[in-house]
């Protein structure tokens, strides 16, 4: 039987990666969105064409009765799970002084609720088979202290906690936990920084390169592969060494 893998924020960037390269694994894969059903629509294409089954499911994490339905969706279209991807999330840059009420509690809803809603359906289906891998996309903000994202950093901080934590209550039940925590890669969500400023990161990395999501996936799929069987709790620093 086919392996299954949900890839939440799947329509893009990371996610979109993510989901591409499970699929290449020989894995088909639920692809997750909250706002943009073409975009899901055409990763959905592109797994078929690799000869994979997906289907796109429309769901907001920071929703519990949202990530529910999605979950019982997914089960109907599969039958199983056995690896989910944590990757929604958003970045919402300000300054302490700046920040906005509605916009803390929104990248709180998402960046740290929406990862425990996916987490803990995720794992109600993984505990009956006894295995399963959940893996948390976190950021170098997480170790990195970056200026205006104090939030951002707050929540994937949280994210590297609730990764160590759920790996130790959930390895009995044979479900492996770990995270990957990625610097500047060529996404949209870096379009927005201008590019005065993304020289200026360029600088600060030792590799004087961003990264790829493709590279973000690559190892994102070794964590789910057998190769890395006895490893969980852990956060994968991928930033060509801008935290060194």
């Amino acid at each position: 039987m086919e392996k299954v893998a949900l890839v939440t924020g799947a329509s893009r960037g990371i996610g979109k990666a993510c989901a591409l390269r499970l699929a290449e694994c020989g894995y088909d894969i639920v692809v997750n969105y909250n706002s943009n059903e073409a975009k899901a629509q055409e990763v959905v294409s592109a797994i078929e064409a690799l000869g994979q089954k997906a289907v796109a499911i429309k769901a907001n994490t920071a929703d519990l009765k949202e990530v529910q339905n999605m979950f019982r969706e997914a089960h109907k279209a599969f039958g199983r799970l056995d690896v989910l991807v944590n990757n929604a999330g958003i970045v919402d840059d300000a300054y302490l002084l700046m920040i906005n009420e509605d916009s803390l509690a929104r990248s709180l809803d998402i960046n740290i609720k929406g990862y425990f809603h996916c987490a803990q359906q995720a794992a109600l289906k993984m505990m009956s088979k006894k295995q399963g891998v959940i893996i948390n996309v976190s950021s170098v903000s997480s170790v990195l202290a970056v200026e205006g994202q104090g939030v951002y950093s707050a929540t994937k901080g949280a994210v590297n906690s609730m990764t160590a934590t759920l790996a130790k209550e959930l390895a009995p039940r044979g479900i492996r936990v770990n995270a990957v925590a990625p610097g500047f890669i060529e996404t949209e969500m870096l379009d927005a920084i201008p590019e005065d400023k993304k020289e200026e990161y360029l600088k600060a990395i030792p590799m004087h390169r961003l990264g790829k999501a493709s590279e973000v996936a690559d190892v994102v799929a070794q964590l789910c592969s057998d190769a890395f069987a006895y490893v969980t709790g852990q956060v994968i620093v991928l930033d060509g060494g801008l935290s060194l």
